[in-house]
This record gives structure tokens, sequence and C-alpha cells, in this order.
């Protein structure tokens, strides 16, 4: 299931397959899907997946866009799994890429045709990811490729806050990134089925980051493409600063650096994390503009974080922290 070359000629287009995430949010999903249908590439198809949703997004969806393929899961598998479920649907029907894209995002209508091409003339180009500026702010940069600083343990996003309009003018190659946003990537084929898909033990957050690192160790390039942009709505399902945010980025972080960080960082990266989480912790108990009871929740989503993490308590979080999480 390929999508229909849209222009004629000699040129043949690869086939793309987007795939776009939702659980319980069909309006972000649906002006997502209006920016998705809008892209000037000839040859793509659009899944979506839904995990387990509640609130009737399927069918609010299948009624606006009857012509798409929504995939519908029983439950909520996370983030990864949930999306892996779409990759393997894309594969299975003859995709050359899958598309990840976040339903809370809107994307520019020269964004695929962009890193199409740059996957194409790379060699080796196993992920490809645009320019994400912030949709409550347009001209704000998110994230202009992000970088891994192995040794204390933190990543970051290059250009995060700068104004489009400020900074000197964006070399036009694409460069090498240490990882790309998991809002928005282009993966090829040949790169995922030798490397493989997204790792469901991170359920959600960080295996964006685990997966471009397996990519590059595997010897494709990870590429940023300054020319593909998209815009996105930060956290819009957890909440950037939420108790299940919280823990999960906590737990995965010390995850992700025991697996992947070098050598004697391996041990050394997550001590430094968890002595910054142990000291937010304290915080959050001391001071008394935290004694509140989102912090005081967040406080213990971390302690929680801690200590899944020594007990390998993986994948979606249990019962207990959901208590904690969701005050239920």
């Amino acid at each position: 299931m390929c999508g229909q070359n849209r222009l004629s000629g000699a040129v043949k287009f690869p086939c793309v397959s987007v795939i776009i995430l939702n659980w319980n949010n069909a309006p972000d999903t649906l002006e997502c899907i209006d920016s998705v249908v809008s892209l000037d590439y000839p040859n793509f198809t659009i899944v979506v997946v839904d995990n387990g949703s509640t609130d009737g997004s399927v069918s609010v969806v299948k009624a606006r866009f009857p012509e798409i393929t929504v995939l519908e899961n029983n439950d909520n598998l996370g983030y990864a799994e949930g999306n892996n479920i779409g990759i393997r649907y894309a594969l299975e029907h003859g995709a050359d890429y899958a598309l990840v894209l976040n339903n809370d995002t809107v994307v520019d209508s020269k964004m695929l045709m962009e890193l199409v091409a740059v996957a194409r003339s790379v060699p080796l180009a196993g992920m490809v990811g645009p320019k994400v500026c912030c949709l409550e702010q347009p001209n704000t940069i998110m994230a202009a490729g992000s970088k891994i600083d192995w040794k204390r343990g933190i990543i970051s996003h290059l250009d995060m806050g700068q104004r489009e309009s400020e900074l000197s003018r964006e070399e036009a190659t694409p460069r090498k990134a240490d990882f790309l946003i998991g809002c928005c990537y282009l993966a090829s084929r040949q790169m995922i089925e030798r490397v493989g898909i997204l790792d469901a033990r991170f359920y959600l957050n960080f295996e964006d980051i685990d997966w471009c690192i397996r990519v590059a160790r595997a010897g494709f390039r990870v590429l940023y493409a300054p020319k593909a942009k998209i815009w996105h709505r930060v956290s819009a399902t957890l909440g950037l600063g939420s108790p299940a945010n919280t823990y999960y980025m906590t737990r995965n972080a010390l995850l992700f650096f025991r697996i992947h960080a070098p050598g004697i960082w391996k041990f050394l990266a997550p001590l430094k994390i968890m002595l910054r989480t142990l000291r937010t912790i304290g915080a959050w108990t001391l001071k008394s503009k935290y004694r509140t009871g989102v912090f005081r929740r967040k406080r213990d989503a971390n302690l929680l974080a801690l200590r899944d993490f020594f007990l390998s308590r993986f994948g979606r979080m249990g019962t207990d922290v959901a208590r904690v999480c969701y005050g239920r």
C-alpha cells in the first residue's frame, strides 16, 4: 500500500508512510493531519495509530478523514510501542520510509520533500529530522538538532529558545546530530530492517534518543536537515512538568545512560543523574514554595523513578506510580 505519485514524469518518489500516534487528543490530531495532507510531496500515506483512546478520537478522525488508515490499539501502549505498531504496518505495506510524527505538530508544506531529498542524497542516511519550532511562538526554535553530554548525563537541543530572525544565516547543508527530537523524524526501511525499531522498555521519553544512538552505531547517519521545518506544541499530552513526565524522564534517563554511555561514564553519568535527582527531591521537600500538591506528587514520582530503575522495572509505569502521578 503506497500513496499515488501525483506528479507525472520520469521521476519516481519513494513511498513515505506518515505515522501519527493519538491518545485522547482528537483536536491536535486533526490539526496535524490537516497540515500533512497539504504536503507537496507526491507519494505518501497517512497511518493514525490510536493508543486506546476513550474520548471518541477514532470516530472523529475516521469521519473527518475516511480515506486514511486508522489502527486501533486496545490499550495505551506508550509512545514507543504505539509508534512501533505503525512502523511495522508501514513496512509490511511497502513503505520505503516511515515518518514518525507527533500529533501535536503542524508541518510546513515542503518539509517532507526536504527530508526525503536529504535521505536520498546522503549515503547511509538512516534518520533525518527537521528544524522544530514552537507552535505557540512560531519564530522560536525548539531544536535545530540535538546533542548528548555523556560525562554529565545531559541532553540539549541546539538553538533552543532562539528566534529564527535573530540567528545568522543558517548553513543549508545537512549536518550530523547526536539525536533528533522525537516529534518528527524520517527513518529509512534499510535502517529499520538492520537496526530494529523503538525500544518499548522506555515506553515514553528517551526512546527516540536510544534509537538514534543505535542507528549511528550501526553505521548509519543521523542528520538534521535545516530546510525542513515543523511547529510543535510542547507536551500537549502529559504536560511538560507533570508528575508522569517527571517519572519517565528520570527513570529513562538513567536507563539510557547506563546502556549507551561510553566507558566509565556508563556508571558515572547515571550517578550524576541520581545526585541531581536527590537534590531536586530535597528541594521539593524542604523549601516552602514547593509545598504544594503538584510538587509533592512530582517529588514522589522521582522517588519511584529511582526505585524502579534499581529494580529494573521498565515499560509502562505500575499502578502504584499511576496513583501518585494521576491522583488515582
